[in-house]
C-alpha cells in the first residue's frame, strides 16, 4: 500500500511535469492572462508539493529510515530553491514599486484601482 502510494504520486508528479513542460513553449506567446494563470498554477502546485513534502518529513517512519544523505540533498536544494524565490521576489517587487511610483508621479495610474488613501490603509504583501 504505501509503496503503491509513492508510485501513484511519482506519476502524477512526471505527468505534471511533462505537462508543463509542453505548455511552456505556448506561453512565449501568450497575453498577460495567461501568464498570470500560468503563473498561479505554478504556485497552486508549488504550494502543494511543499505541503506534501513537510508533511513527508514529519513522518517518523520516512524520517527514521531516511538516510543522512539524502537529507542532505533535500535541505541543499530546497534552500537553493528558497533563495532563488526570495530573490525573485525581491527584484520583481522592487521593480513593480519602481514602475507604480513612475506611473503615479506621471499620473497613469487607474483611479478605480489605486487611490494613496487605499494605499495607506492597505499595504499590499506585507502580511508576513
Amino acid at each position: 500500500m504505501f509503496e503503491e502510494h509513492l508510485t501513484r504520486w511519482v506519476q502524477m508528479q512526471k505527468q505534471v511535469l511533462d505537462s508543463i513542460s509542453k505548455v511552456e513553449e505556448q506561453l512565449r506567446d501568450a497575453d498577460r492572462l495567461d501568464l498570470i494563470l500560468a503563473t498561479r498554477v505554478a504556485f497552486q502546485h508549488i504550494i502543494r508539493t511543499v505541503q506534501a513534502f513537510d508533511k513527508w518529513l514529519q513522518d517518523p517512519f520516512i524520517i527514521g529510515h531516511m538516510p543522512r544523505e539524502m537529507l542532505e540533498e533535500v535541505q541543499r536544494k530546497t534552500w537553493k530553491i528558497l533563495k532563488e524565490l526570495l530573490e525573485l521576489d525581491i527584484h520583481h517587487t522592487s521593480q513593480f514599486a519602481e514602475l507604480i511610483d513612475k506611473l503615479a508621479k506621471e499620473g497613469r495610474l487607474n483611479p478605480l484601482l489605486y487611490s494613496r488613501e487605499k494605499e495607506e490603509q492597505e499595504s499590499p504583501r506585507l502580511s508576513i
